[in-house]
Parts: C-alpha cells; sequence; structure tokens
C-alpha cells in the first residue's frame, strides 16, 4: 500500500480511502475490470462509497496516463491498469479479456494511399476468439 501511496503523491491525486482502495484493487489486476467490477468490490469494504467515485477516479487515472481504457468490449469499457502499448484478445463467450505483448508494427501492410495521407505513431490490435475454459 505504501508503494501505491508513494507512486501517486506529487502527481495531485488526492488519496481518500477510497481511491487508495481503487488503486489497490487495480495494482496488478490483469482482468481488465469494469466501472461496475471495481465499484463492486470496493464496496464490500467501504460501504458508502458511490459508483461515481469509482467511475470518476477511474477517468482520472486514464487523464494521466495510469489506466488505460479497454474498448474491445462493444457492451462495455473495461480498464487495463498496465497502460504500456499492448494489444487484447477477448473470448467471445465469457468475455475474459487477455494481454498480448507483441509488436505488429513491422507486420503491417498498409495500403499506399494510408501511408501518403497518414503519418502511423501506433497502433492496437484486437483480436477476438473463445477462450481454453469456454472450448471445453
Amino acid at each position: 500500500m505504501q508503494k501505491i501511496i508513494h507512486r501517486y503523491k506529487g502527481k495531485g491525486f488526492k488519496m481518500t480511502p477510497q481511491r487508495l482502495a481503487i488503486l489497490t484493487f487495480l495494482e496488478g489486476n490483469k482482468t481488465h475490470p469494469t466501472a461496475e467490477e471495481i465499484f463492486s468490490e470496493i464496496k464490500k469494504a467501504h460501504p458508502t462509497v458511490s459508483f461515481a467515485t469509482v467511475y470518476n477516479t477511474v477517468e482520472a487515472l486514464c487523464k494521466r496516463g495510469e489506466v488505460a481504457e479497454v474498448t474491445i468490449d462493444p457492451e462495455r469499457k473495461h480498464f487495463d491498469p498496465d497502460p504500456s502499448p499492448h494489444h487484447h484478445v477477448m473470448c467471445t463467450n465469457c468475455r475474459k479479456i487477455g494481454d498480448i505483448f507483441k509488436d505488429y508494427s513491422a507486420t503491417l501492410n498498409l495500403p499506399d494511399k494510408v501511408r501518403r495521407e497518414f503519418t502511423i505513431t501506433g497502433n492496437h490490435v484486437d483480436f477476438y476468439g473463445i477462450c481454453k475454459d469456454c472450448g471445453k
């Protein structure tokens, strides 16, 4: 917990018990939770926390580049505590999301028209499939 406090101290991020609980929940979390899932978990220890507090905290973290918004699921936003550049894969059955840490920029074969009109500065690739658990 001290590591989390130290990380955000001096970044203009007011530390409240609710925010600290949100940051603790997100620290190292690989599940790509939604704001609703974060709220549900935080509410267990902080029954007075509001959904607005959770959502506003996560949005503030996104604006600061501490958390990335994952848009792979068309039904709802997910959040990734690892904002480093990477791609995602989602099970179309259970909606579980996983990380893919591979650079696909060298394999992009963009049309000449796109290359003439744009200077490519990044990419994000989404993959969809059936996870191992759902495939059983």
